[in-house]
Order: structure tokens, then sequence, then C-alpha cells
């Protein structure tokens, strides 16, 4: 039973990866569009630069197969795909999709991830403390701030940031995610540099996703405290500790984590008018800028990193969730 268990899953896995690599193949030629043809006359208006336009065409003519049938094309899709092969960028020739996505994918993991932990972590126990009863009664104060923070959007947190603690306070820089001039190195002070100017983009994120988690944590709390369990390891005595870490957190946060691996999927591209506000060199800045530029070669990378990570993310909730949860298995 568990191995057809997870034949199904791994095979709902690819069939949602195949449609999805399906819809990322056909969606763009439907526009209308040319960006290829828009791009190369876009640099010829300009002088063409230090960019070598022949080749550049013939480069894309041999990528999209043109002169082939829409049939050849999509079977060598396929293939690049599989073989993880984007191409190159339309905007940035002759530099492939999987540099572009190389470089700016470390800055979003770094940031998004940690963010991500942090305001799970923190807004997952103020949630539950808000509507605990044996908790101390200035949680239960908290809950209009939380309210007020999960309604409020991350760029929107960020803009008011940058203008308390960057230009009126000057703690830390306006944006970017090092040094203007500066080099990237494995050195202490460029780990610094990296980390100040990470504090504002990740904290506007933090507080924003903290009122989030809070508020869902919250109302699965109350859903517990109604359980005939709790009710009779409270008449038994249980330290109220123990009751609400074991009795209460452990079972109420089964939920947030089918919802904290969805956010894990979209990391990649969650925080993108985040990067933008704050100039951060990331995925989200990548995919902001590339949608600018018509860049569908690589819109099609990050949009099949997105889909790639949700349904892994998803793959492993739906694995691990019937471990912690045996009420689930079946």
């Amino acid at each position: 039973m568990r191995f057809l268990n997870l034949f199904r899953l791994v095979s709902m896995f690819l069939l949602v990866v195949f449609a999805a690599t399906t819809l990322n193949f056909f969606l763009p030629r439907l526009i209308g569009t040319d960006p290829v043809a828009e791009r190369i006359s876009a640099i010829a208006e300009t002088g063409g630069g230090n960019v070598d336009i022949e080749a550049m065409s013939q480069a894309y003519r041999e990528r999209l197969g043109l002169g082939d049938t829409l049939w050849s094309q999509y079977l060598s899709y396929l293939g690049d795909i599989a073989r993880f092969d984007f191409g190159f960028s339309i905007a940035n020739y002759p530099v492939t999709v999987n540099e572009l996505m190389a470089q700016a994918l470390p800055w979003t993991i770094g940031l998004m991830l940690t963010a991500t932990l942090i305001a799970f972590a923190i807004g997952s126990l103020l949630g539950a403390l808000t509507v605990w009863p044996h908790a101390p009664r200035i949680f239960a104060n908290l809950t209009p701030a939380i309210m007020v923070l999960g309604a409020i959007p991350f760029y929107i947190l960020g803009l008011l940031l940058i203008d308390i603690f960057a230009f009126r306070l000057g703690w830390f820089p306006i944006g970017g995610g090092y040094p203007i001039g500066a080099r990237p190195a494995v050195t202490f002070d460029f780990a610094l540099d990296v980390l100040r100017h990470a504090m504002l983009p990740g904290l506007s994120i933090v507080l924003a996703a903290i009122g989030v988690w809070a508020l869902q944590m919250r109302g699965m709390i109350v859903t517990v405290l109604g359980e005939d369990y709790v009710t009779f390891a409270e008449a038994k005595g249980v330290r109220p500790t123990r009751l609400f870490f074991r009795y209460g957190m452990r079972n109420a946060i089964l939920p947030q984590l089918t919802t904290l691996a969805l956010t894990f999927g979209q990391i990649v591209t969650g925080a993108v008018l985040v990067e933008v506000v704050f100039g951060y060199p990331g995925l989200g800045t990548l995919l902001f800028q590339s949608i600018g530029y018509s860049d569908f070669f690589v819109i099609q990378g990050v949009v099949f990193v997105l889909v790639l990570t949700v349904a892994i993310s998803m793959l492993i909730m739906d694995i691990v969730l019937p471990i912690l949860d045996p009420r689930l298995r079946g």
C-alpha cells in the first residue's frame, strides 16, 4: 500500500511538472510577438554596441528551430529542459540563462529562506500564545498589531523601512546587495556588508510574514482548544508548558507545515517587489527585468524553476505529513 501511495505521489509530481513545462512552451508563442526580432531591432537601432547581431540572430534561429514544425520545436524544447538547458538570454546575449540564474539564485535563497524560517517560527509561536488560556495577557494584547502587520504588503513595509532607517537615520544602505564598486569575496568584511544590505529587505519580509503566520496559527489553536484530548490532558493535570507544546502546538502546526512547503516553493520569486524596491540582485529582480525586456527564455527558466520547487516541496510534504500525523495514513 505504501509503495502504491508513493508511486501515485511521484506520478502526480511528474504530471504537474510536465503540464507546467508544456504551458511554459506554448504560452509565449500564443502572445503573437517575436521578442528575438524585437531585441535585434532594438540593438540595430542603437548602433549594435558590442553585440554581434548576425551571430545572435543565427544562434536564435538554430535555438528556436525556425523552419521546423511546432512539434519538432516542442520535442527539442523538452530535451533541453530535461538537461536544464534554458538557452541564451535575449537581453544579455551571449550570456546563458543558467549563468544569470546561478548568479541571482544564491541571493534570493539566502534572503528568502532565512526570512521565511524566522517569520514562521516567531509568527507561529506568537499566534498560538495570543489565544492560549495560560499565556501572559501581553500576548493577547498583541493581536491588533499582528492583524495590521498581516495586512501590509512586503514592499510597503520596505518603503517605510527605507524612509526611516536609510534616509532619516542612515543606519542601513538604501539598496543593493553589497557596496557599489566592491568585488564579491569570501571574507568577513564582505559578509558584513552583505548582511547590512540584507537587513532592511529581510526585515520587511519578516514583519509582514509574521502577521500572516500568526493569524493562521491563531485559528488553528482555537480549533485545537476545543478538542477532547486537550480537555482530557488538562483534567489530568498535565503541566501548562507540556500541554502547550505537545498537545497544542504539535497538532496545530501541521496545516502550517503544508503552507510552509508552498512558501518554500515560492522562495525563488516570492519577494519580487521587495527585491525591486531595494535593488537586491536576486531572482525576483532578474524576473522583473526580463519581463521588461521581453526576454522570455529567462522568464521560462525562472518559471520552470518555480514550478519545480513548488512541486518538489509538495511531494516532500505529502510523504512527510503521514509520518508526522498517523491520522493521515491511508
